[in-house]
This record gives C-alpha cells, structure tokens and sequence, in this order.
C-alpha cells in the first residue's frame, strides 16, 4: 500500500508540473508586430510590470484599429520603449498561454525592439546645406 501511494503522489506531481509549465513557462508562439507605441508605463499594485500597448494599422478611415497589448521583462528594452512614445516601433515577442504577476500582466512578452521609426513628424532636425 505504501509502495502504491509513493507511486500515485510521484506521478500527480509529475503532471502537476507538467501542467504547470505548459501554462506558464512552455513558449507557445513567437514573432513580430509593428504600429504606433500609444502607451508605455510601470504599473501594478505588489509586482511593478512594465506594461505597453500598440495600435497596428486597420483601415486608413480609422474605422478599425488593432491593439496589441504586451508586456516588458527586460529593463532595457523597457528603456529603449519610455523613450520612443508616439513612434512606430517593430517589436519581437514571445507568447506564454498564461502570465505571472512578476512577468507581466499579459501573456504577450516582449524581448527585444527590432525597429523604431521616426513616422515622419518633423521632430529630427536637419542641418541647411548651403
């Protein structure tokens, strides 16, 4: 009988790890999206997470516009992000089926910023050739 609950326990351990590694460390997918960095900020009550957002491009009539919502573990990836608010960015991520308080509030983790472009606004200023 002992033999038989050592057994049973070992195995329900197993796939409770199991199960917990799917859902939170197991990389379910990963790739690119790019669009306007609309928000950017630390935020959370016990775990401070640095928590974005992105609006891709729908339709030019702004009848539709796509959100992408992440999340920032590395701090200076999350530099890289305070700096560049308002401008079109590419970013490369990673997506968990679950999150952590301590990773971020959503399962979209951003790793690296592949791209950030200036969109044309006139804020780099050239020098006059003469």
């Amino acid at each position: 009988m002992r033999k038989f609950i050592w057994s049973f326990t070992t195995i329900v351990v197993l796939v409770v790890a199991a199960l917990v590694y799917w859902k939170f460390y197991f990389v379910f997918a990963d790739g690119t999206k790019a669009g306007q960095l609309n928000t950017f900020q630390k935020k959370g009550v016990i775990f401070k997470t640095w928590e974005g957002n992105i609006i891709q491009s729908g339709f030019k009539t702004n009848i539709q516009s796509n959100e992408f919502d992440f999340s920032v573990v590395d701090p200076k990836v999350a530099a890289i992000l305070e700096r560049n608010s308002g401008r079109e960015v590419n970013l490369h991520y990673h997506r968990y089926n679950g999150s952590l308080p301590w990773r971020g509030m959503q399962g979209y983790i951003v790793d690296s910023v592949l791209e950030v472009r200036n969109m044309g606004t006139g804020t780099i200023i050239a020098p006059k050739v003469q």
